[in-house]
């Protein structure tokens, strides 16, 4: 056994921590940007876009993100394609993501009542242009407490990456607790760390959802 001192393991975890922040700002600003893409499409009225948007969303939401990342870890390798732990990590958290936000935000934008797509086509406004100016600034109100508090469920979906050998802060914490045979004090300390970042998400979405209420 390896006779790790309390703050040798505690700044393993916090350099670990380093990569489960960054795939999560990865797989979270990569999400929006093709769930964003994917509200465009389903919203649109095109049938063909409609039902792809529909059979992706259905896909990566009803199969386990585990499954996922086997998937494009080691799915990918049976084409000759190499793909490392990171891409194939950042790959499948990005769809996972986006096909969850495009969900959340598909239902803040059909909250917006009828009548301002009404009042958008009767000025003359393209489709992209009622989204853009009249719709979307509506949504956004009632989209950021959900987007927020998502995020922590993209941080927590990072711990999943272990499995296919990226080191973040669950792996992190297996090997050192496979060094010093300590579990109890390596999980309680990986424990902490997550509920550090996802407990403040979790005020802020609370606390932006009161005030958003409140204004309107």
């Amino acid at each position: 056994m390896v006779d790790f001192s309390l703050w040798v393991i505690i700044s393993n975890l916090l350099l670990a921590t380093r990569w489960t922040i960054a795939l999560s700002l990865v797989a979270f600003v990569c999400g929006g940007a093709v769930g964003l893409l994917l509200l465009f499409a389903r919203m649109s009225g095109r049938r063909p876009l409609q039902r792809f948007v529909f059979l992706y969303v259905e896909f990566f939401q009803g199969t386990p993100l585990l499954m996922q990342l086997f998937m494009l870890f080691f799915g990918v390798a049976l084409f000759g394609i190499e793909i490392s732990p990171w891409m194939a990590a950042s790959l499948a958290l990005t769809f996972w993501t986006s096909a969850f936000l495009t969900e959340i935000w598909r239902g803040c934008v059909e909250s917006v009542p009828k009548g301002q797509w009404e009042a958008g086509a009767s000025v003359a406004l393209t489709y992209l242009e009622q989204m853009r100016y009249v719709i979307l600034p509506q949504a956004l109100r009632i989209a950021v407490p959900p987007t927020v508090g998502f995020s922590v469920q993209v941080i927590k979906g990072t711990a999943l990456a272990s499995i296919i050998g990226f080191v973040e802060l669950t792996r992190a914490g297996t090997m050192i607790n496979n060094a010093t045979f300590r579990p109890f004090l390596v999980y309680s300390i990986v424990g902490l760390i997550y509920f550090a970042l996802c407990y403040p998400l979790s005020l802020l979405a609370k606390s932006l959802e009161r005030r958003l209420n409140a204004a309107r």
